[in-house]
């Protein structure tokens, strides 16, 4: 951390913002921009070229727990307004994000280095969580129960569980953020939400609309600043009734253990290590496709991403060749680039990770195709990689894969392909193709995954109730599922004797 008067050149792309006040530094608590104490701060930068985007406010564990008391005061009178009057603000929150569509996407594009049009993608589909939630907060009363008792009448309700504590993750930093919060504010709740440090710009610039929308201070909070710092306090802190958390599997392990003593609601996305499983039978070409959609999408940094791809031997040679000729096709450059497909890697330790991996595959006997090394765009960008041949001890199929790198190995019956698809910890989702519709359902059936996607890659959006099995989270988000997380169950049974 350094002092928020330490001051850079910073990025030329800044100055086509349309509306600067977008292009926030200090955190959100109570209604107003909040400094660090002292004036603390911390970098951020553009991962493709390494240039300052801005010195955001680093907020101590003192203005965390301030902004859950901040939270807890506006609580009351948030759940109490008309579920209709919440729904006008998050709509016009909504429209409003939609307005900013190009301004939010250049600084997705900017902190986070994902293709602009990539960016932009995420914009719509961060605002359809919160056009969603505006609808579905006004249905989350919709059950009865028949009475079993004579002369009773019986009630179920839900209701606001509170104060809800949000993280979320660098690599979707939108999208993680609206699925959550807007599902949270219509229920009810108010938020106090802490961004990952690598990629605050965007969840400061969404509660700069919310703030114009008019949501009232304290009902969405942002601080920023140091993970363990702020997470700690909010995981100890008995006020915060719930906490909704995206990242890998070995940190929702870390912030469920801070949980427990305090019991609270738990909603985890964590890590993914998807199959794709190609059969003989498929459609080559859309194969392919499907494999380059499910594959590179964010550079590979996904959880969504199929980092293992399964293809039945009489179709390998076919598939590899379609596939290779893609990859070598995917342009690598930075994200504000005209056409660009592939950005860069995150940080030094995701291209570290790559090369680690790369490297033990070739050791266990795997064969580079395309790729396989650092690309010549940047110290972050990394060649779109084909690997054949892949054994399953090698760490890429045992591990989740955060970059642009594709493991293929070959499988002779259907039985085994399920086998080593479901041998794994995570459950999140698994792609098949395959033209066969009976083979389609049973291996919707067999395999062990919250989600299963079957001639297509793309799954998602707000009425999904998204969401894994095993060590890839507990609970779901989006759809009306997304919503219940965050409320108590309170049944009435009332006396109606004359």
């Amino acid at each position: 951390m350094t002092a928020i008067f330490a001051r850079t050149v910073f990025h030329d792309a800044l100055a086509r913002l349309a509306d600067p006040h977008l292009r926030r530094e200090l955190s959100y608590v109570g209604g107003r921009w909040v400094a660090g104490r002292d004036g603390e701060s911390f970098e951020v930068t553009d991962p493709a070229s390494a240039a300052t985007l801005a010195w955001v406010a680093s907020l101590d564990g003192e203005q965390t727990t301030e902004a859950v008391s901040a939270a807890e005061k506006a609580f009351p009178s948030w759940r109490d307004m008309l579920p209709q009057q919440r729904a006008d603000i998050l709509r016009k929150w909504h429209e409003l994000v939609l307005e900013a569509r190009e301004d939010l996407a250049l600084l997705m594009t900017l902190e986070q280095g994902k293709p602009l049009a990539e960016s932009r993608g995420e914009i719509d589909y961060a605002a359809a969580f919160i056009e969603w939630y505006a609808e579905e907060g006004k249905r989350l009363n919709a059950e009865s129960v028949t009475s079993h008792l004579p002369d009773a009448e019986m009630i179920v309700r839900r209701e606001a569980l509170g104060v809800v504590g949000i993280v979320t993750p660098w690599n979707f930093p939108c999208a993680m953020i609206t699925r959550k919060a807007a599902a949270a504010l219509a229920a009810g709740c108010t938020v106090v939400a802490h961004p990952s440090s690598q990629t605050p710009l965007s969840a400061l610039a969404l509660v700069e609309l919310g703030e114009r929308a008019g949501l009232p201070a304290g009902v969405f909070n942002v601080v920023t600043g140091d993970a363990a710092t702020i997470v700690g306090r909010m995981s100890a802190d008995a006020r915060v009734r719930a906490m909704s958390f995206t990242g890998s599997t070995g940190i929702g392990r870390l912030i469920a253990g801070q949980c427990a003593p305090t019991m609270k609601r738990l909603v985890m996305e964590l890590g993914g290590h998807a199959p794709l499983i190609v059969f003989a039978d498929a459609d080559i070409d859309k194969a392919a496709d499907i494999a380059i959609a499910a594959k590179f999408a964010t550079s590979g940094q996904d959880c969504l991403a199929a980092n293992r791809i399964y293809v039945e031997r009489p179709a390998l040679a076919a598939f590899t060749a379609a596939f290779r000729a893609r990859i070598e096709a995917l342009k690598v450059a930075a994200g504000l680039d005209a056409g660009a497909q592939i950005g860069p890697l995150m940080h030094e330790r995701a291209i570290a990770k790559v090369e680690e991996q790369v490297a033990d595959a070739l050791a266990h006997g795997a064969t580079v195709l395309t790729g396989g090394k650092r690309h010549e765009a940047g110290p972050l960008f990394f060649e779109p990689t084909l690997l054949t041949g892949v054994s399953d001890e090698a760490l890429i199929m045992r591990e989740e894969t955060f970059g642009p790198v594709a493991a293929v190995s070959a499988f002779d019956s259907e039985a085994e392909a399920i086998a080593r698809a479901n041998e794994t910890e995570y459950g999140l989702v698994a792609y098949v193709v395959t033209e066969n519709g009976a083979r389609q359902m049973r291996l919707a059936r067999a395999l062990e995954y919250g989600m299963v996607a079957v001639n297509r890659a793309k799954i998602t959006g707000s009425p999904v109730p998204f969401g894994g099995w095993k060590q890839s989270g507990l609970g779901r988000e989006g759809a009306r599922h997304g919503m219940e997380a965050f409320t108590e169950l309170k049944y009435l049974c009332i006396d109606t004797a004359a």
